[in-house]
């Protein structure tokens, strides 16, 4: 099993003791937002860790001079690398709710390769079926706490008039439950899911639309 495959399917299997993520990116969402102030899609950018990156391009054998420059032949072999791992019951690490109910989402669809400052910058988009933007609430986390998401680039819209709550994790109480998590456990690491607590809430506001 290559680097990508171990990265992201160990991170689905066995759970890092002591909570420590392997795996750091940044991200950045755009929703689509109709004039029902209903939430349709997403844009989801995932900005990955430097060292991660250097891992990547070595397994793809890709950027062979080392300058993190890819020729577009290059970037054309990258694009869509982190959605090729797609294990049964993956959630593509992005959860939506409705009404406190779990919104399933399609598998996304690469739309966007780059490397920046030396790390790869890969989006995707998402459809979501159409939900109320009074009513949902996003989380953007591994369960596994594997891969660590920051959503640090920022969260916007296709209309000027909405706005995002972010609800940052705390990270004492997250720490916390992962105490008690472990306390709890015998031998059985595998099945600790301990993403969530570490996870930002993301929720959505729009103006009225006047008739």
């Amino acid at each position: 099993m290559n680097r990508l495959a171990l990265a992201f399917t160990a991170g689905l299997f066995a759970s890092p003791l002591g909570a420590h993520p392997h795996i750091f990116v940044d991200t950045a969402l755009r929703f689509e937002v109709n004039d029902a102030d209903e939430v349709t899609g997403v844009t989801v950018t995932w900005i990955y860790d430097d060292f991660f990156t250097l891992l990547i391009f070595e397994d793809m054998g890709l950027d062979p001079d080392g300058d993190a420059v890819l020729t577009p032949a290059e970037l054309e072999q990258l694009h869509g690398f982190d959605l090729i791992e797609w294990p049964e019951g993956f959630e593509g690490d992005l959860y939506v709710t409705s009404g406190g109910d779990p919104v399933a989402l399609p598998r996304p669809r690469p739309i966007g390769i780059a490397v920046e400052e030396g790390r790869i910058v890969a989006t995707h988009y998402r459809d979501i079926p159409s939900v109320p933007t009074d009513d949902i609430e996003i989380l953007q986390y591994d369960p596994t706490y594997y891969v660590a998401y920051d959503v640090s680039q920022g969260v916007s819209f296709s209309r000027p008039d909405c706005r995002a709550a972010v609800a940052e994790a705390d990270a004492a109480a997250a720490q916390a439950m992962v105490e008690k998590e472990l306390g709890n456990m015998d031998e059985i690491y595998n099945e600790m899911r301990i993403g969530i607590h570490f996870s930002d809430r993301i929720a959505i506001t729009c103006e009225p639309r006047s008739n």
